[in-house]
């Protein structure tokens, strides 16, 4: 059986994965769905600085809190899966836990080299994003008025901070990409899909989905997923 971490977008829990947790764990997987420090929505807005780092250590802690499989081949068995600001963290992970992982799913979600930030690989759309809606506490970019109501405002150090990473997570051997094309304007994805698509380490799928590609249930998730 497989270690599924499961890792959100900004703004949002692990509540998120809540459908494709369900499956995985009723086809005897183990899934853990991450809520990233600050954006628990029963919680109160944190009183600190919260970076990048802290979620990577935070994902790193929850990875390993999980037994190896015995049965694992070669130790392998990790998939790791991030939507949109949540690739920068499981990259991250990837980073610190190369040989444990056996897949990296990038569900239209950034891709970081060592030194790049969320914003410096996300267009001016999504930077007028995070100016506006931080105004209000300076700390946290605030949920954009569509997103679900358990949506917390997010730490904006983690998308201003760099990814900071060795090179090691290369040493995962398979990784895809998908890129959600029903996007109203220009994706601030694209930057990302280009690269994907410019790598020969990945696989990159197509999907026409918004970027919340599980708001239609978890199927098409599910199935990129379960086999690898």
């Amino acid at each position: 059986m497989t270690v599924y971490l499961l890792v959100p977008g900004a703004n949002h829990g692990g509540w998120w994965y809540a459908p494709l947790v369900e499956a995985l764990e009723g086809a005897g997987h183990t899934a853990v769905a991450v809520t990233p420090h600050g954006l628990d929505p029963d919680a109160e807005l944190p009183r600190r600085v919260i970076t990048l780092d802290d979620h990577v250590a935070q994902a790193v802690e929850a990875l390993r809190a999980v037994p190896v499989e015995a049965t694992a081949e070669q130790g392998r068995d990790a998939v790791l899966v991030g939507h949109s600001y949540g690739g920068s963290i499981i990259s991250g992970v990837a980073d610190a836990e190369p040989d444990r992982i056996r897949a990296l799913v990038y569900l239209d979600a950034l891709v970081p080299e060592d030194g790049d930030s969320c914003w410096s690989m996300t267009n001016d759309e999504e930077h007028a994003w995070y100016i506006s809606e931080s105004a209000r506490t300076g700390a946290f970019v605030d949920p954009l008025p569509f997103f679900d109501e358990r949506a917390r405002p997010h730490p904006l150090a983690t998308l201003m901070q760099a990814s900071k990473l060795t090179g090691a997570w290369r040493r995962v051997p398979v990784k895809h990409y998908v890129e959600a094309t029903d996007w109203p304007g220009p994706s601030p994805m694209a930057a990302m899909t280009a690269r994907a698509r410019a790598d020969e380490e990945f696989t990159v799928h197509s999907w026409e989905t918004t970027h919340n590609v599980m708001a239609e249930g978890p199927d098409r998730v599910l199935a990129l997923i379960a086999n690898l």
